[in-house]
C-alpha cells in the first residue's frame, strides 16, 4: 500500500483559521495588519495616554465578550482590540516610564516569540519538544556557568521569581526532613517537626518568600525577617543573633535566603558571608537573584557574587535584567539530584521505565506540565548580541542611577534613601515648611497619582520606616540624564502644587 507523503487536510468551511501551510498566506495577512497598529503604539510619544474613568469605565464594557456565535473580520476585530488594549497599554519602552522592573526587549527575542508561538513547542517531554530541549538545557548551563555551578548543578525555566523562590523553599524544607528526619513529605504529607522550620530573610527581600512559605503551608511566621544595615544589605550579625535565638525557642532553622538585587532598594546582601554561616549551621542557602542575578555579567558588581557558588538554588529572572519579554525565569539548582523533591513520573507522560538520557524529559525538573518554550528567547539573544553587549546596557542604566541620585542630593527639595548599588533610587520630595511626616506621605503619592493619571510619567512608590517614598527603577539603556532630571523637575513642580484637603 501506497501512503501519500502529504495526506490532504479534512475540508472544512473554517479551514482557513487554524494554523497550517494552507494557511500561510492568511497568516502573512494578521501579522501585516498588526504590525500597524504596533508600529502606532511605538510611535506615541506618552507612555500611557493618561486617566479618564469614563473611558476605563466603557473599556470595562469593550473587554465583554458579547455576540461571539459567528465569525467576524480580523480588522474589527483588530480595531477594537487597539481601542480596548493597545491605545490603552502602558509602554515600558517610553523613557519617561521608570516606575516598577519592567524593561524594554531585545529585538531577537520578539522573533523568538514570534516562533515560539507559532510552532507552538511544549517543552514537558521530549515527544513533544526534540530539539528546543537542548537549547533550553544549554541555557541552563550557561547561567550555572556564570554562577561557578559545577557539572552536577541543573535547573529549569519558570514563569517568574515568585515561582523559582517557591522551589527553592520546597526543596530546601524536603532536603532537611529527609536529611536530618527521615521524613519524606513528597510520599507521606506533613509532620509536626516541621511546624518547627524556620527560614531567614532580609527584611527588604521579596514578598515571595513570606507567600510562599504560606502556600507550603508552613506559614508566614515560618519567615523569620533579619535587619539591613544603612546599605539595606542583610546584616550577618543580626542573622547570628537571630538563629541561635529561634534555636533558643525550640524551633528549627532549616534555610537563608540572601537577596542579590532587593526590589525597593537594589541592595545586595553580603551572598560571601551569609554563605559561611549557611554552611556552618548547615542549613539551605538560596540566592535570590531575580532583579540583580543577571549583574553578574558586568565587570562593575562582579564582586557582589564573589560566594554565590556556596548556594545551593538560585532564582534569576531574564525578563528583568537580559531583556526579554515575560515570562522568562530559571530556577538553578547546585545538586541537580534535588529536583527529586518535585519530580513525578506519569504511565501517560513520562513513565519512569522510558528514562533516556539522550532524550530527557524537562518534566522532571518542573512545577508546571505544560510549558513554553521562554529559554529560545535568551539562546537567540545571546547568539545575537552576545553577553557584552547585554552588559553595557546594564552598566548605563547603573550609570543613570548614580546622575539621578546625585542631582536629588544637591536639590533641597529632596530627600534620598541610600546611594543606588543597581538602578534603582528611592527618594522623596519634601515640601518646604512642613513638619507633618503624614503631610509628606500625602504629597508623594499625590505626586505619584497626578503623574500617571495625567500620562507624564509612570514612578512606583514604597515605604521605609512608615514613610512614604517615591522610586525610580531605571531599567532602559536608551533613555538619558536629561529624559530623568525632566521627571524630577516634573515631581517638584507637582509637589509645589499639592494643596491639603483638610
Amino acid at each position: 500500500m501506497i501512503v501519500n507523503e502529504a495526506p490532504p487536510f479534512k475540508e472544512l468551511s473554517l479551514n482557513s483559521y487554524l494554523f497550517n501551510d494552507e494557511s500561510l498566506k492568511l497568516y502573512e495577512e494578521y501579522i501585516g495588519k498588526t504590525l500597524l497598529y504596533i508600529q502606532k503604539f511605538l510611535s506615541n510619544r506618552k507612555f500611557y495616554k493618561g486617566d479618564d474613568l469614563e473611558e476605563i469605565r466603557e473599556n470595562r464594557q469593550k473587554a465583554k465578550l458579547v455576540d461571539i456565535h459567528t465569525s467576524s473580520p480580523i480588522n474589527k476585530a483588530l480595531e477594537e482590540l487597539n481601542e480596548l488594549y493597545i491605545e490603552n497599554a502602558i509602554a515600558f519602552h517610553n523613557p519617561t516610564y521608570v516606575a516598577h522592573l519592567n524593561c524594554p526587549i531585545t529585538l531577537p527575542s520578539i522573533v523568538a516569540e514570534l516562533i515560539a508561538t507559532t510552532v507552538n513547542t511544549a517543552v514537558e517531554t521530549w515527544d513533544q519538544s526534540i530539539s528546543a530541549t537542548f537549547i533550553e538545557q544549554e541555557v541552563i548551563r550557561w547561567i550555572c556557568n556564570e554562577y561557578s555551578f559545577d557539572e552536577n548543578s541543573d535547573g529549569v525555566f519558570t514563569s517568574g521569581g515568585t515561582q523559582s523562590n517557591f522551589m527553592a523553599l520546597l526543596m530546601a524544607r524536603d532536603h532537611y526532613a529527609f536529611e536530618k528526619f527521615g521524613i519524606n513529605i513528597k510520599q507521606n504529607g506533613w509532620s509536626d517537626k516541621v511546624s518547627k522550620f524556620r527560614i531567614f530573610c532580609s527584611e527588604k527581600s521579596h514578598f515571595s518568600i513570606k507567600k510562599n512559605a504560606a502556600l507550603l503551608g508552613m506559614g508566614y511566621d515560618a519567615v523569620i525577617p533579619v535587619k539591613v544595615d544603612d546599605k539595606m544589605q542583610m546584616d550577618a550579625e543580626a542573622l547570628l543573633l537571630a538563629i541561635e535565638k529561634t534555636k533558643q525557642e525550640g524551633n528549627i532553622p532549616i534555610a537563608v535566603v540572601a537577596t542579590l538585587g532587593t526590589t525597593d532598594y537594589g541592595s545586595f546582601d553580603p551572598v560571601k558571608t551569609i554563605g559561611k554561616i549557611a554552611k556552618d549551621q548547615d542549613i539551605w542557602l538560596h540566592v535570590d537573584g531575580a532583579y540583580g542575578g543577571c549583574f553578574v555579567l558586568t565587570d562593575s558588581h562582579k564582586h557582589h557574587f564573589e560566594g554565590v557558588e556556596m548556594a545551593d538554588s538560585v532564582t534569576i529572572d531574564f525578563h528583568k535584567t537580559l531583556f526579554q519579554p515575560v515570562s522568562c525565569s530559571a530556577f538553578l539548582a547546585k545538586n541537580k539530584e534535588h529536583f527529586r523533591y518535585v519530580s513525578y513520573y506519569a504511565d501517560y507522560l513520562n513513565p519512569i521505565e522510558a528514562k533516556d538520557e539522550e532524550r530527557p524529559n524537562l518534566i522532571e525538573k518542573s512545577m508546571q506540565t505544560t510549558r513554553r518554550f521562554d529559554a529560545l528567547k535568551v539562546w537567540l539573544t545571546l547568539k545575537t548580541l552576545g553577553t557584552k553587549i547585554i552588559a553595557s546596557y546594564l552598566e548605563e542604566v547603573c550609570s543613570l542611577a548614580q546622575q539621578v541620585h546625585k542631582s536629588l542630593v544637591a536639590n533641597e527639595a529632596f530627600e534620598t534613601a541610600h546611594e543606588p548599588a543597581l538602578s534603582t533610587v528611592v527618594f522623596r520630595y519634601k515640601s518646604t515648611n512642613v513638619s507633618d511626616e503624614r503631610m509628606h506621605d500625602e504629597v508623594n503619592l499625590f505626586i505619584k497619582n497626578t503623574l500617571f493619571k495625567a500620562g507624564k510619567a509612570s514612578v512606583a512608590s514604597t515605604k521605609l520606616n512608615g514613610k512614604t517614598y517615591l522610586k525610580f527603577t531605571l531599567l532602559n539603556p536608551k533613555n538619558t540624564i536629561m529624559n530623568l532630571l525632566n521627571i524630577v523637575k516634573m515631581i517638584e513642580e507637582t509637589g509645589a502644587e499639592y494643596k491639603p484637603q483638610n
